[in-house]
């Protein structure tokens, strides 16, 4: 039976190993973190998110329980809720073994964290040939843009649900999404040769099994800008970031030769941005994309001796690890 601390490890590590970075840039996050924490007087280190000391996920953490309580089961959402965390207590009250949740978004201090996340978006369009400097620029405005728009949100009501009711909380966010990230970028270009048109890549995607369910449910994989015979040209599979980019990063994506971007889900904006610049837009589907997330950590989870119960959109498909 696994410990809240073991689990919070291990998502750390599948985290890592799927991270579009390199270890090194990964570790200088790390080392840079500890150098600021370093420098601050007595006073402000009481106020540091310690957690940047040894996690470059700062979406992704434990919200609410003792690192050490060991857990058999947990509910396992893409978005948990005040109505989750009610779920489990009544789910205990009718027998029901539930130690705990683990949500795929964010709350509480991990929600805060969420754009601390997001330059490794500056290193994915760099590898697709924008200019770091533009990357950097466009990313830092954005960035501002959604640190004052999540500054004023309830950060903690889901969180003090779970702690009243004594349910602990985890949020798995840049871990799940680093996976999906590498999952589906390995996809496409293991069949890229055979596919020639946005057709064909939607097409593809019909063998994932979580793309599958989601095609039943109503929400599967889509084409939002271009049809389903246009030309695919090069493909930019962005799945991680911890949310959207600033989207004039549309235009020099064109510029750069990019003919189709492949995200889990776009808004109208951005959609508007891509189209204006000649780009194809396909679609995977947003719980059906980050349950694939979720299930590439969970099978890891499972195997470590939690049992999961799927819930809140998450979409269960086992994979051998």
């Amino acid at each position: 039976m696994p410990t809240l601390q073991k689990l919070y490890d291990l998502m750390i590590e599948r985290g890592r190993a799927a991270d579009p970075r390199s270890k090194k840039e990964v570790d200088a996050i790390l080392k840079k973190a500890k150098e600021a924490y370093g420098k601050l007087d007595k006073k402000k280190k009481e106020y540091f998110d310690e957690r940047a000391l040894v996690n470059p996920y700062l979406d992704s953490g434990i919200e609410w329980g003792d690192p050490k309580r060991k857990v058999k089961s947990a509910l396992v959402c893409i978005d948990a809720d005040q109505q989750e965390v009610v779920l489990v207590d009544a789910m205990r009250r009718n027998g029901r073994d539930v130690d705990m949740i683990i949500s795929h978004h964010p709350e509480g201090r991990c929600l805060i964290g969420l754009t601390k996340v997001m330059p490794v978006q500056e290193q994915m369009v760099n590898a697709h040939g924008v200019p770091i400097n533009v990357a950097e620029k466009l990313l830092a405005k954005r960035i501002g843009e959604l640190n004052r728009g999540i500054h004023p949100s309830n950060h903690y009501q889901v969180v003090d649900a779970a702690r009243l009711l004594d349910v602990p909380f985890m949020c798995c966010h840049s871990p799940a999404d680093n996976n999906v990230q590498k999952f589906l970028s390995d996809f496409v270009e293991k069949r890229r040769a055979k596919m020639e048109t946005v057709g064909d890549l939607l097409e593809a995607f019909y063998d994932i099994e979580e793309l599958q369910e989601a095609h039943r449910r109503g929400a599967g994989p889509k084409a939002f800008s271009g049809s389903e015979s246009s030309k695919l040209g090069k493909v930019f599979v962005k799945m991680t970031g911890g949310t959207s980019g600033n989207s004039d990063i549309y235009e020099h994506m064109s510029r750069a030769g990019v003919g189709t971007i492949v995200q889990m889900h776009m808004s109208e904006e951005h959609r508007k941005k891509a189209e204006k610049h000649h780009l194809n837009v396909v679609i995977t589907g947003h719980m059906g994309s980050d349950s694939i997330g979720m299930n590439l950590v969970m099978d890891h989870f499972e195997k470590a001796g939690l049992e999961l119960i799927p819930a809140g959109g998450f979409i269960r498909v086992k994979r051998k690890v």
